[in-house]
């Protein structure tokens, strides 16, 4: 590497090309505590109760905020879940918080973030739709929810009377956005137990370098169908663009934020953007497989003109980068599986082949059909789960939030939660349980 842009950490190679160098401190944390100030010491994060209450109530949307802590293995329950949020802070490079959300306009993707690791903010509060979520942190729940694992700083947020449902979410999705930019801020001056650097060049030199490996580019699926099922990127909400580029960094620096309300089961929240499981495993490949080109931010439409529209575009894009194969990943289910499948077929008829990331809606017993629609060209396709799969989670001997929500949440019913305090539910209702995009604990076993 010859020389270095001013102000931020853009390296140039000998040619003056710009190369985006990510590095990701991770700060590992042992436990959460609550307390008078926000540090990090020998592993244990504290926070400041009372300031992040004031902080989130300078909202005048917010009426009541009430703060907790749900460790890994306590007899504890979060309903409804609406989003986990990995706290972070930027150090150098960037802007600090979500660029064009809540913070500056700025291009993620570059210079030096530190993360609190093992640590989650994770946002409570009334139902607005019927699509949120539960996390058990124990037991049989535990098993299906990789935010079972993480400590959780829980955010209750009661929002005052008389809002409409857009603004009632956009209220509680930027309260947990801007909790975890007040916690994140503990880990800028600690130094991290593991600095993990992505590093990558234009496509053309990328390609250069690496002409015999196949060029692979991941289009990543976002629910952008309005009702409250949106995705951010840089704070402008997906549904009202074309399939975008992004470089393999910006997803993983925090440019995509989720603002929306699909089943708990797969929805990609906006933690799992941060650490997309897709973008590290063909990142990892890299130069050694494959020439990862990039990532296509691919909006799902409701109307078929909408879907034919991204597909196209989704094809275009990938032909004009050369790609061999398109790894595609589906955020819900039902309507976007014609998504998927359109963008399948178009791929593989243009000579690019394809492995398609999708979950089922198999039925309580395995056997319907898993998809709402198929091609024969789906020759490689990997499942996630069956989101109606039924589980019985038991009692919890601690409930942040509100029990009863199950009643209304995709994947419970009424009469879903039992007088001793079991709760019976579909994976559905699971926060993260069938993730499409692999963030989650579902493996498979051979007979």
């Amino acid at each position: 590497m010859e020389g270095l842009s001013e102000n931020k950490l853009v390296w140039r190679n000998k040619w003056g090309v710009d190369i985006l160098k990510l590095e990701i401190g991770r700060i590992y944390i042992k436990d959460i505590q609550l307390g008078n100030e926000t540090t990090v010491k020998n592993g244990i994060l504290t926070v400041d109760k009372e300031g992040l209450i004031t902080k989130l109530k300078e909202d005048e949307r917010i009426k009541d905020v009430k703060i907790d802590v749900a460790r890994p293995g306590e007899k504890v329950r979060i309903i409804p879940v609406k989003d986990v949020i990995e706290p972070r802070v930027k150090v150098s490079g960037g802007v600090n918080g979500f660029p064009g959300v809540t913070a500056k306009q700025a291009q993620c993707g570059d210079g030096v973030t530190h993360v609190l690791y093992g640590a989650a903010v994770v946002t409570v509060g009334d139902i607005v739709g019927f699509q949120e979520g539960v996390i058990d942190m124990w037991g049989e729940g535990a098993r299906w929810t990789p935010f079972s694992k993480t400590f959780n700083l829980t955010v209750d947020i009661n929002v005052v009377e008389g809002l409409t449902p857009h603004v009632h979410e956009e209220t509680v999705r930027v309260a947990g956005l801007r909790a975890a930019e007040f916690v994140g801020t503990a880990g800028k001056d600690i130094k991290p137990d593991e600095v993990l650097a992505y590093e990558m060049g234009s496509i053309f030199e990328e390609s250069a370098k690496y002409p015999n490996l196949p060029k692979v580019i991941y289009a990543e699926m976002m629910i952008t169908q309005g009702l409250l099922h949106d995705t951010y990127i840089y704070g402008v909400n997906a549904q009202n663009i074309l399939p975008a580029l992004l470089h393999v960094n910006e997803e993983l620096d925090g440019a995509v934020v989720s603002g929306n309300c699909v089943a708990a089961c797969d929805k990609i929240t906006t933690y799992q953007h941060q650490n997309n499981s897709v973008i590290n495993d063909l990142y990892a490949q890299h130069g050694k497989e494959i020439n990862f080109l990039g990532c296509i931010m691919v909006p799902e439409h409701t109307t078929l003109g909408g879907k034919l529209r991204a597909s196209e575009y989704t094809l275009k894009l990938a032909k004009m980068l050369g790609a061999d194969a398109v790894v595609i990943s589906e955020e819900g289910y039902g309507n976007p599986d014609s998504d998927l499948l359109m963008i399948c077929k178009k791929c593989e008829k243009a000579g690019i082949k394809t492995v398609l990331i999708t979950d089922e809606c198999a039925g309580r017993d395995g056997m319907s059909q898993p998809l709402a629609d198929t091609a024969q060209e789906a020759v490689a396709v990997v499942s996630g789960g069956n989101v109606s799969h039924v589980v019985t989670l038991p009692p919890a001997d601690k409930v942040i939030g509100n029990p009863e929500a199950i009643a209304v949440l995709a994947g419970g019913w009424k009469g879903a939660l039992l007088e001793d305090g079991t709760l019976m539910c579909e994976l559905n209702a699971v926060i993260g349980s069938t993730s499409e995009i692999g963030f989650h604990n579902v493996t498979c076993r051979l007979y």
